[in-house]
């Protein structure tokens, strides 16, 4: 099976994006209606259920007040008879709105008051029966049960005579009727629930569509850029946590570019400087004559010397490499003045037609990594005494000024041209060539000053050059004094070689 063309999995890739992107959309919308759903239930329900809990409370109340009402007025009246007794008890406990009150005497309903509502549960031969059952035993009975198609909430109350027979009194009350209202509320309450949550999840729609907006942008961005242009960027709108990823993204970018260009100009470079080695080694050996010992030898020698500038090339290129990596920095507390001794004593073997010295030593510790400041002064030492004059007093120096750390290296040379002070220590760059009278031959890779900018970025500092006092070239490196005892600089005894 062929593999899907990259259009195709552009294609793709930007399907599954968009469809991440609306499930994150739909996710957080749908999240948020739960919750809210949830919420609105639990407290309807818990107002619906406290509510209903009260009017039955208020249904019982009345009730009980009923069977007390109903035993005074049993006692007041001082009938003699048991039809009596309850027809003074049924009409003097009138019946109030959803209410309902009879009698029954010999097992049928025998007294109902006039004017009742539209519930007869005195007519529900069920009910009635139920109720005999249930009074029986001579006790009051309270209850629910259902009568003339209504649910009512009903009590009991047997009324005995002396000499006469048992009757019974029967209030009810339409329990559907009384929690009409709240059930009526409970209604309107999800109505307006509904209508909130719809519009809850339009409002959270556009709010979720706005917010991710930045990812989508994002995701369109990401989509157009290539392995050879990432110089688009994204519109930052807002000042929220999205838009600080787009602001972070957009870092993330420009430093992919800077990389990216370094790169290219680094293989551009590197192109270019193996190419004309490459050619002159292939150019003398086209043109060796086999037979000529002399041309042998003298192709021979050209190519390994051209071979060692190529090595020497590699080499100040891993060292560039090793000293643009951060984590390879090993910072420790250094004795300045010890350092910049020693540097001194190390470039003294480049040359031994230069005169080398130490004005200045600043008398601190600080923290840094030693090996590289040493490596980057020691090819500032190096670059001095190829590009300077044959002989002379090249000075190596350290100096705290301002909470910052100053290495220099000055020789008495012709100095730096200052048209190309700003691209010196740019990889690849030459001199003019070398004017001393050891180590003559090509001016080197041109990454030695590159390679000691590096280190002093690595430091949080910088490089520069500048012109000397009267004369020459004076390269410093500038470095941050961090958390380090300052002390008042002193000269140094010189140095001689």
């Amino acid at each position: 099976m062929s593999a899907p063309s990259p259009a195709a999995q552009g294609h793709w890739g930007r399907w599954r994006s968009v469809r991440v992107v609306r499930s994150v959309r739909a996710r957080i919308l749908i999240s948020m209606l739960i919750v809210a759903a949830v919420g609105m239930s639990v407290a309807g329900g818990t107002a619906y259920a406290i509510q209903r809990e009260r009017t039955i409370t208020q249904i019982d109340g009345r009730l009980v007040a009923a069977v007390d009402e109903s035993s005074f007025i049993a006692g007041d009246t001082g009938a003699s008879t048991l039809s009596d007794t309850l027809y003074a008890i049924v009409q003097r406990l009138r019946p109030g709105t959803d209410e309902a009150t009879f009698a029954i005497i010999g097992g049928r309903t025998a007294i109902v008051p006039g004017g009742t509502g539209d519930a007869h549960p005195e007519q529900d031969a069920a009910f009635v029966e139920r109720v005999l059952s249930e009074t029986n035993p001579g006790l009051v009975v309270r209850g629910t049960a259902t009568a003339s198609d209504a649910t009512v909430r009903y009590v009991a109350i047997p009324v005995t005579v002396e000499g006469d027979d048992t009757g019974i009194f029967v209030v009810t009350v339409d329990l559907n009727a009384r929690l009409l209202p709240v059930d009526d509320a409970f209604r309107t309450f999800a109505v307006v629930a509904a209508v909130a949550l719809a519009a809850l999840g339009l409002v959270g729609w556009v709010v979720a569509g706005r917010l991710l907006s930045p990812i989508r942008r994002l995701r369109d961005t990401a989509a157009r850029i290539t392995a050879t242009d990432v110089s688009e960027r994204i519109v930052v709108v807002g000042a929220d946590d999205v838009s600080e990823l787009t602001v972070t993204v957009n870092g993330m970018l420009d430093r992919l570019e800077s990389a990216l260009t370094s790169q290219r100009q680094l293989l551009d470079d590197v192109g270019h400087e193996l190419k004309t080695p490459l050619t002159i080694v292939r150019g003398h050996l086209e043109l060796m004559q086999p037979s000529d010992e002399a041309d042998v030898a003298a192709t021979k020698a050209l190519a390994i010397d051209e071979l060692d500038r190529m090595g020497s090339l590699v080499r100040d290129i891993s060292d560039l490499a090793t000293v643009l990596r951060p984590l390879r920095m090993q910072r420790e507390p250094t004795d300045i003045s010890g350092l910049t001794e020693r540097v001194r004593t190390k470039a003294s073997a480049l040359s031994s037609r230069h005169e080398w010295i130490t004005p200045q030593a600043a008398n601190v510790m600080a923290m840094i990594d030693g090996e590289r400041i040493t490596q980057a002064l020691l090819q500032l030492a190096a670059n001095a005494v190829v590009h300077g004059p044959s002989s002379g007093v090249i000075e190596i120096s350290s100096e705290v000024r301002g909470g910052r750390l100053l290495f220099s290296v000055l020789d008495d040379g012709p100095g730096v041209d200052p048209l190309a002070a700003h691209t010196i220590f740019q990889r690849f760059h030459r001199g003019p060539g070398p004017r001393s009278t050891e180590g003559r031959g090509e001016s080197g890779s041109g990454l030695g000053l590159a390679i000691v900018s590096a280190i002093a970025e690595a430091h949080g500092g910088h490089a520069s050059v500048g012109q000397g006092h009267a004369t020459g070239s004076l390269f410093v490196i500038d470095i941050p004094l961090y958390d380090t005892p300052r002390q008042e600089d002193h000269p140094a005894e010189h140095g001689e070689n």
